[in-house]
């Protein structure tokens, strides 16, 4: 399998620690959560009730729906709280030259029901 192609988005001292900012890669929408672990990419829309990620909070490493509360790692898009049951989409990460670098690999970000 071929290494995942990264894109440039935005310099990393736009999002401060603590933080997201919202990026577009293609046709996708994908949030970006600044935390004390690193940069971390996930999918801006809730598997739940498809409310936009970045409207909610960030918690330490947990991603909070604006709409019903649901949490996700944001580490690994993974649920920690109902009422989602599928895990958010999430993407590697680098950081180059001060500019935050997401590769979207559709194969390994497919949700799945627990």
């Amino acid at each position: 399998m071929a290494d995942p192609e990264f894109q440039r988005t935005v310099r990393l001292s736009e999002v401060p620690r603590g933080q997201m900012r919202v990026c577009r890669i293609g046709e996708r929408e994908i949030v970006l959560c600044h935390t004390r672990e690193g940069v971390f990419a996930l999918s801006n829309v809730c598997t739940h009730a498809e409310a936009r990620m970045n409207e909610g909070r960030l918690r330490g490493l947990s991603l909070i729906c604006p709409l019903h509360g649901a949490s996700f790692d944001v580490r690994d898009g993974r649920v920690l709280s109902a009422p989602a049951t599928q895990s958010l989409p999430h993407h590697a990460v680098r950081v180059v030259d001060d500019f935050v670098e997401i590769a979207i690999d559709s194969t390994r970000n497919r949700s799945t029901s627990p």
